[in-house]
């Protein structure tokens, strides 16, 4: 059972084996007919796979806490349990798989070496646990990957080749490299092993919490999805799960639901930038995940920067994206006690600088007030001293006097200005007028 604005419904799935096991899904919109390529469940992946693999991270990976965040189940209408992945040795769940699939190597597979291709989180967990066991490890990651990624893959040991704009064409080499140097190919997402380890975070969630009736989680490629459906369905069967992708990489929702939704080519969220979903991971949520949800730049970037000042922890865009489909859609969660991944933490600290500050426009507490006015001494001080009387804080000033859309006798002087909230932005912007000044906003956009 779900809900879908506001309303309770049933997600049905029905398998029609006189159309060759074609699926006809109604996730609470119009019903459509997929046809997935010819290949069975992988029924490997199951509750007992991932209680092994749970088995086997014991003592080597961190078990993240999970904990109830009070003030942004205030803010959500919902009650909102955090998952802490961010605080992996690597930043990043990744590591669970990547471990869980190294172990299973024999010896003379563990001598040969391995290769993967990953955006970040899998290259770090794969160079970090292969050079603790003493197996080579080479990472294809994209070209524009964040340089944050590739220096920590490198420090961890691994052989990194950037190759590629997209994480297809990353894919499509390390393959080249694992047939031309005789390498095992570790995939990010869409193997059994890999899948078992991530799945592992939701034992530990629902074991640590056990009153969660709503799993929401980020979609690349559908590896830390399909592994945590599969453990929560086989330990409470009604409990929810929402998938979570960003309106620019849509792949998983235009696989599963039959949809069309266009590719952008950025996202703050690199981590699950992916435009190829896995055939193991499209099996396993088309059959045990309930709805999956498109959020926008900013909604992550609202996430980002309240899991900052409230929770005090860093993550990066796609760790952010359960926080971001909560306050993107209230009605979904609200009243409902949900557990959401902060799946990694692994965000470059410019960018980051970057997001923090957008925010505050966002919020009207970071504005830029353009006013129009004689070039004369005193001016400046004057509209400063009225700023500094309200409380203002004056970050930048800029005076303009070569504009040639203002007559030569007048100049323009846009100050940036930080306040407390926008009631305080507004409240400044009267006392510039009632002073006889006209401030334009120039930067305070609701985005």
């Amino acid at each position: 059972m779900r809900y879908r604005n506001g309303a309770r419904v049933v997600a049905r799935q029905r398998w029609k084996r006189d159309l060759g096991d074609t699926l006809i899904l109604d996730f609470g919109v119009a019903q459509r007919s997929v046809q997935p390529d010819r290949y069975h469940i992988h029924m490997t992946v199951t509750l007992a796979s991932v209680r092994e693999a749970c088995a086997l991270l014991q003592g080597r990976i961190v078990r993240t806490p999970c904990r109830l965040s009070r003030t942004l189940s205030a803010i959500t209408g919902a009650q909102i349990y955090l998952k802490f992945e961010n605080q992996q040795f690597t930043a990043a769940f990744k590591e669970r798989g990547a471990l869980i699939r190294l172990l299973k190597l024999d010896a003379a597979q563990r001598k040969r070496g391995v290769v993967a291709m990953s955006a970040g989180n899998h290259a770090q967990g794969v160079a970090h646990h292969a050079t603790k066991m003493g197996i080579p490890a080479t990472i294809v990651m994209p070209s524009n990957t964040p340089f944050n990624k590739v220096q920590q893959t490198q420090l961890l040991g691994a052989k990194v080749v950037l190759h590629g704009e997209q994480l297809a064409e990353a894919e499509a080499h390390a393959h080249e490299l694992a047939a031309r140097e005789n390498l095992v190919f570790v995939h990010p997402y869409d193997d059994e092993d890999v899948i078992a380890g991530q799945g592992t975070i939701a034992l530990e969630m629902l074991e640590d919490h056990p009153e969660i009736e709503l799993l929401c989680v980020p979609i690349g490629g559908g590896g830390l999805l399909s592994g945590m459906a599969v453990a929560a369905r086989g330990v409470k069967a009604d409990i929810q799960l929402l998938g979570v992708q960003v309106k620019a990489f849509p792949g998983m929702v235009n696989a599963v639901r039959g949809e069309r939704f266009e590719f952008g080519s950025q996202t703050i969220a690199e981590g699950i930038a992916v435009r190829n979903v896995g055939k193991i991971t499209r099996e396993l949520i088309t059959k045990y995940v309930d709805d999956i949800v498109l959020v926008d730049e900013a909604d992550i970037e609202r996430a980002i920067s309240l899991l900052i000042s409230i929770e005090k922890t860093v993550v990066e865009g796609a760790g952010a994206a359960g926080l971001a489909a909560a306050l993107a859609y209230p009605d979904r969660f609200r009243g409902c006690k949900a557990g959401l991944v902060l799946c990694g933490g692994n965000i470059d600290t410019r960018l980051l600088s970057i997001v923090l500050q957008r925010q505050l426009v966002r919020e009207h507490r970071l504005v830029t007030l353009r006013f129009e006015s004689a070039d004369q001494p005193g001016t400046l001080a004057r509209i400063a001293a009225i700023i500094g009387k309200s409380s203002g804080n004056i970050i930048d000033v800029t005076h303009h006097r070569l504009f040639l859309d203002v007559p030569a006798k007048v100049a323009d002087l846009d100050f940036t200005i930080e306040t407390r909230h926008a009631e305080h932005t507004d409240s400044l912007i009267a006392a510039l007028r009632k002073a006889g000044l006209s401030p334009r906003l120039l930067s305070a956009s609701g985005g």
